[in-house]
């Protein structure tokens, strides 16, 4: 009796080779916004929303390690390490000969779809945390991260089709197990997310500063967030230098890095320092002069020379030659 070689659906077939592509722009993705994060660049990024994909890649949330402080890796480098994950599970199997080593890919095959499964359902499940975190507590958008769960969710259902499972009961339990563990894991990573930061004028040992707090919320037309720290007499005078020598900082009320340069600052001291609103929707917003000289926010022009990123004080001071009181107050997180 001749058995009847049973056909392969296409999807099946080519299911390993398409969760790689995934992963790979997934990878992509994730490697652009890392190395913007480290940098301390902004993420390009277009139409209404623009100014939203800044504000929720530099949120408490993007921060998993230290939600509250806002320190150690950004989110995106987790977000690198499963899409890498992924790709080498779903083709690593395709590089072992089928002929010369049938078994031993018929058993990586196997496995690799369970872990291929576990790892699907946990991208899918934070994703979606994620996505719940974007619409209920940011209540903004960032076009990188639907994407990311767009590619999170293509995982799981590529999953299901891609492989003929003989056990529905399997799936179901190891997805159960999963999706529990993940968001018990999310809560309790972001269960300090919005926990109040110290008092900025805590003490500190002498000769050292005091590390800036940073937001966890989402920035409110037209000013953004509220400057928390208060100015000393070397903010003070540094900001009168910086007017009376005609420096000027080009800013967006909703670019977390600008925030930060206000709070090295202080209020007093930031209201004295010249600075354009590139925005039109922030407080006398003036885009037609940030044409031509802004690439990224916050952009400093000092004696016709354009300095991107956000500058601390000692920098400024440096730049313009000021010479007088430099016992500032107050350093970024993790300087």
């Amino acid at each position: 009796m001749i058995r009847r070689r049973r056909n392969v659906p296409w999807i099946q077939k080519n299911s390993r080779l398409i969760i790689g592509a995934i992963a790979l722009i997934g990878l992509i993705l994730t490697s652009y916004l890392t190395i913007t994060s480290l940098g301390g660049g902004e993420v390009v990024c277009t139409g209404e929303e623009a100014g939203a994909c800044g504000s929720v890649l530099d949120s408490a949330y993007a921060y998993p390690l230290d939600p509250a402080g806002k320190t150690g890796p950004p989110l995106s480098v987790f977000g690198m390490l499963g899409y890498l994950t992924m790709g080498v599970l779903s083709l690593a199997p395709l590089g072992i000969s089928s002929e010369n080593k049938k078994k031993l890919r018929q058993k990586l095959e196997a496995n690799s779809w369970l872990l291929i499964l576990a790892l699907s359902f946990a991208m899918a499940t934070f994703s979606g945390y994620l996505m719940y975190v974007l619409a209920f507590e940011l209540q903004t958008a960032c076009y990188y991260c639907i994407g990311s769960a767009i590619f999170s969710l293509s995982f799981l259902i590529m999953t299901f089709v891609g492989h003929d499972w003989d056990d529905l009961g399997q799936i179901l339990f190891v997805g159960a197990i999963v999706v529990l563990v993940t968001i018990v894991g999310a809560i309790g990573v972001y269960s300090n997310v919005n926990a109040p930061i110290a008092n900025q004028e805590t003490p500190v040992a002498p000769g050292e500063k005091i590390p800036i707090s940073r937001p966890n919320s989402a920035p409110q037309p037209p000013t953004g967030w509220d400057i928390t720290t208060t100015s000393g007499p070397a903010e003070i005078e540094l900001a009168e230098h910086l007017a009376s020598v005609g420096a000027t900082k080009y800013t967006a009320y909703w670019c977390p890095h600008c925030y930060d340069q206000k709070q090295l600052f202080g209020e007093e001291a930031y209201n004295i320092v010249p600075h354009v609103e590139c925005t039109p929707d922030g407080l006398n917003g003036e885009p037609q002069k940030c044409e031509g000289v802004v690439r990224a926010f916050p952009t400093w022009l000092i004696d016709g020379e354009v300095y991107e990123g956000t500058q601390t004080l000692e920098r400024l001071a440096q730049l313009t030659g000021y010479t007088g009181n430099t016992d500032f107050k107050y350093t970024l997180p993790g300087r």
